[in-house]
């Protein structure tokens, strides 16, 4: 079942497309037709993409991975932050940092730096300092919390990126093939659906239809993730039964026996002979 209806995508407005002189070839096998110079995205394909989008993400949420959102234009920055928190995800809705994928470790280095500012400021070392260093670290912190907020919760790089706008997004997107990470997108009657891996047919200018789609794209993820939780919460109750039944195990089997001969010495009698010695095999438990 489609996770978006055919209405639900005719009221978002995610049927129109670009003016007709700034279409790419590209994309005619998504276009319906044109109207008053405008070009018409066929919403029944936009539907179809839009599912296997949603399926495609929800299988890499659900092998334990994330998916990056990214977003920056002035029409998606709100929704995509909402929709990426809603789903526990990565997000980017400020201006894209050149090497956020492609020079993950010194990002991550950014947010460790982001991270220590957050901790003076708890830790009563503010106090210990004096004004003038108080406010450079602030416009510090203010300027990496910008910049790493959203994504200082990623730990390593995405299993999959979801973009708003591929050409706006362009960077991204270079460095995301460069690493031969998937690329989900809505495009435009604009741009080259070809240069993403899960195309998404679908007006990328309009709030409404950014959001639905971004709903959309959202409750995969959150689909996906519950399956992946549930996976690792019977791993650990199979491993939890499995060193119990281990600990029973050696608690009733019989420990090791070993068998030494034991010598045992015979008195002489008097006046005899010395009479031979006899042994006797013993169990000994050691």
């Amino acid at each position: 079942m489609s996770r978006v209806t055919l209405q639900q995508l005719l009221l978002a407005g995610a049927h129109f497309g670009h003016l007709t002189r700034r279409w790419h070839p590209k994309m005619k096998p998504y276009i319906l037709m044109q109207k008053n110079g405008i070009h018409l995205i066929d919403l029944r394909q936009t539907q179809d993409c839009l599912t296997q989008a949603c399926d495609g993400l929800s299988k890499v949420a659900a092998n334990g991975q994330q998916i990056l959102f990214v977003g920056t234009k002035n029409q998606a920055r709100e929704v995509i932050q909402a929709e990426a928190k809603r789903a526990d995800s990565p997000y980017v809705t400020e201006r894209w940092l050149g090497g956020m994928l492609t020079n993950f470790q010194t990002i991550r280095q950014g947010v460790k730096t982001l991270e220590s500012f957050e901790k003076m400021m708890t830790d009563g070392t503010f106090e210990k300092i004096s004004k003038k260093e108080r406010l450079t670290i602030e416009r510090r912190h203010a300027k990496l919390l910008q910049s790493l907020g959203g994504i200082r919760h990623m730990r390593h790089l995405p299993g999959a990126v979801f973009v708003v706008d591929i050409k706006r997004e362009k960077i991204a997107i270079a460095e995301a093939k460069r690493l031969k990470i998937p690329v989900v997108a809505m495009v435009d009657t604009n741009v080259n659906p070809e240069e993403i891996d899960l195309p998404i047919p679908a007006n990328d200018d309009a709030f409404k239809s950014i959001a639905l789609i971004g709903r959309a794209i959202s409750e995969s993820i959150i689909e996906g993730t519950a399956i992946y939780k549930s996976k690792v919460h019977v791993q650990e109750d199979t491993a939890q039964t499995e060193a119990r039944d281990r600990e029973a195990g050696e608690e009733t089997a019989p420990g090791d026996r070993r068998r030494r001969r034991v010598r045992r010495p015979v008195k002489r009698e008097e006046g005899g002979e010395k009479p031979q010695e006899s042994q006797a095999d013993t169990q000994v438990s050691e």
